[in-house]
């Protein structure tokens, strides 16, 4: 059970420091969006910036379509709110009320090959005021990868990518965010992974507003370092329509664990967030069926028995 961290006050983000996240989120959502720009000959990002009746808004960016990618959401917001909404009073009572702030970077990417795994990542930066008590901040994200045709090597390569993303903020931080990972990225109700996980994090103040914000900068970055291998790798593979097919099945997955429980979409929906951005992380195509069975040992089969399960990828 992970518990929420208490924050001192005396390293409260003040307004620089939340125009310096900022500052960085906005640039970070652009050399992503750049970046996977540069895996398409033709599709680009869409930008469309939005605003909120409570104060703030951010920027969305949609590419869709493309020969590589077939939905890609890179979302920027930084909102304002008046009254905190149960999914971010749950862990945090003391604040159930309070005005606040959430600036963020979340995006989803759903490559059209099925040997390309969609990715999901995220930073975010909270603080909440309310009167009386002093301010209450943390930050959190992580990112993940959600393979449909699993090759062993390029799911250490990725918890490679994510150890050496912790490494310099201490030994014990990488296996307490991968374990935080693999418990969160969980669907109960069909007892598997969503994916291989990565990181997640959240509640996270202990270390100070500036160590904070450096590993909030780290896995921002470490992201497109992890995942762009992977596009390159399996961009030109062909593919069958049986594999497409069994790729818009395990889909379903991914929409059943954003719609039930994953915390940024209840988030957005309890304050009235702007649905086209909340959920964005939905694929365009995705399939439902009946009860499917594959070939024992054969890799649909193999996906789940073997790689849909917690595993120490780095001791393989």
């Amino acid at each position: 059970m992970h518990k929420p961290a208490q924050s001192n006050p005396d390293d409260t983000p003040d307004m620089a420091d939340i125009e310096r996240v900022r500052a960085f989120l906005l640039d970070l959502q652009a050399r992503i969006c750049a970046a996977l720009e540069q895996e398409e000959p033709e599709a680009r990002f869409v930008p469309d910036d939005w605003t909120r009746p409570e104060g703030g808004g951010g920027r969305s960016c949609v590419l869709q379509d493309g020969q590589v990618i077939e939905k890609a959401g890179v979302m920027f917001s930084h909102i304002h709110i008046n009254h905190l909404p149960p999914s971010a009073t749950a862990r945090h009572p003391q604040i159930t009320g309070a005005t606040a702030q959430a600036l963020g970077v979340s995006l989803v990417i759903h490559p059209k090959n099925p040997h390309i795994p969609t990715s999901h990542a995220n930073v975010r930066l909270f603080v909440a005021h309310k009167e009386g008590m002093e301010p209450v901040w943390w930050m959190g994200g992580g990112f993940d990868l959600t393979p449909y045709y699993p090759v062993l090597e390029d799911c250490i390569a990725w918890h490679q990518a994510a150890f050496e993303t912790c490494q310099p903020f201490g030994a014990d931080v990488y296996p307490t965010f991968k374990q935080w990972c693999d418990d969160y990225f969980y669907l109960k109700h069909r007892n598997e992974q969503r994916g291989i996980g990565g990181l997640f994090y959240d509640d996270l103040n202990e270390w100070g507003f500036e160590r904070c914000f450096k590993f909030m900068q780290a896995v921002g970055n470490g992201y497109l370092n992890a995942y762009l291998p992977l596009v390159r790798k399996y961009r030109h593979l062909s593919y069958t329509a049986e594999q497409r097919n069994f790729q818009l099945y395990r889909r379903g997955r991914y929409v059943e664990f954003n719609l039930v429980y994953d915390r940024g979409t209840l988030f957005g929906l309890q304050t009235g967030g702007r649905i086209e951005s909340i959920l964005v992380s939905l694929p365009n195509l995705v399939s439902w069926h009946y009860a499917p069975t594959f070939a024992e040992h054969s890799p649909e089969d193999r996906l789940v028995k073997e790689f849909l399960v917690p595993r120490n990828w780095l001791a393989l």
